[in-house]
């Protein structure tokens, strides 16, 4: 089926906000920890770092979200590490400067200046003893994620980069893709923007699929379950369509400012191969995974290749027919992944 002929399926905006499951999209899991920790004191701030711990377990993790999305884009994995094994993780998501509850001040963001707010915020909640952290980070939260393992190697149990660059390349020229990104928050309509995020982020088959979220019910502990339970939509893109409607929605949480300010730190990102190769040399490479989608429509599978080829990860992952966002297409598989990844890791501290 060709793309053309999915998107000529999509529901308006309107019809996705009218369906019974669309107030329940936004799962409520309640963090056992949480707080708005002002950060940067000396480099230019403060500013105020929104952030969540869900679980008490002795495994911490750092989700670290992309360009232009909440913390709550972890939702699945939130669940599911902090929630169902949260006596094993310990799970941190925060919203990054710029997004959500965090502040967004007018100033230049930069990929490493967003890694040093996750250090305060770790230092701020106790994460602070050698190869502790096991570091996920997906899109732009990969391209922080390789400058918190720059800043602190010794820390990082385990980097995970999903979906993610060293820089972004001329695969297509920088203005385009730059432009690419604008265009996602400068549409003629929400309905434009939200089919061109989804049709950039997920590829065709999956937008078309049933409902592939596993929602939350009695079962999971420190979850509000509303009357009537979670709803199911009738369609993976349905869903999407929801959560983005709920983010643009939040018009304190979501600005054009804080987006085009992250998008700067995005654009502007750039780790020489000199430097991940010292970056795999410090954190270790066997405690790295780089993940990308042969479909990827937001970062080209490409950049990906480049990553392997100077980090020369322990596992250097590149499959066939994935998109951007592996934590929403494949998550049992993608949870699967980073548990993996997460064991390795604690047993190579045993070491």
């Amino acid at each position: 089926m060709s793309k053309a002929t999915i998107t000529a399926t999509f529901p308006s905006v309107e019809d996705v906000a009218k369906s019974p499951a669309f107030p329940t999209v936004m799962w409520q899991l309640e963090p056992h920890r949480s707080g708005l920790l002002p950060v940067a004191a000396r480099r230019g701030g403060p500013l105020n770092i929104s952030w969540e711990v869900h679980g008490d377990g002795p495994v911490k993790l750092i989700l670290i979200s992309g360009l232009g999305f909440f913390k709550a884009a972890f939702q699945r994995q939130t669940m599911y590490f902090g929630h169902m094994h949260g006596s094993q993780y310990s799970v941190l998501i925060l919203d990054n400067r710029g997004m959500g509850g965090s502040d967004k001040p007018l100033m230049r963001y930069s990929t490493s200046e967003m890694a040093r707010d996750i250090i305060e915020v770790a230092d701020h909640i106790g994460w602070t003893s050698p190869r502790q952290l096991h570091v996920c980070g997906i899109s732009m939260g990969g391209m922080i994620a390789q400058e918190l393992g720059y800043l602190v190697p010794n820390r990082i149990a385990t980097l995970s980069l999903i979906c993610t660059a060293a820089r972004i390349e001329n695969t297509t020229s920088f203005t385009e893709n730059m432009v690419n990104r604008v265009t996602m928050l400068l549409p003629k309509s929400m309905d434009r923007s939200v089919q061109y995020a989804a049709e950039a982020i997920f590829p065709p088959n999956y937008l078309a699929g049933s409902d592939n979220a596993s929602v939350p019910d009695e079962s999971v502990p420190k979850c509000k379950i509303p009357t009537g339970g979670y709803g199911r939509f009738g369609s993976n893109y349905e869903r999407f369509a929801a959560q983005e409607i709920t983010k643009q929605r939040d018009k304190d949480g979501f600005t054009k400012k804080g987006f085009l300010l992250q998008l700067i730190a995005a654009g502007w990102h750039n780790k020489s191969p000199e430097q991940l190769t010292d970056l795999g040399d410090s954190v270790g490479r066997k405690r790295i995974l780089v993940l990308h989608g042969t479909d990827d429509g937001m970062i080209s599978p490409h950049h990906g290749q480049k990553l392997i080829e100077y980090l020369k990860p322990g596992q250097g992952l590149i499959v066939d027919g994935l998109g951007h966002a592996p934590i929403n297409e494949r998550t049992s598989w993608f949870n699967e992944l980073l548990e993996g990844q997460c064991s390795l890791g604690e047993k190579l501290n045993e070491q």
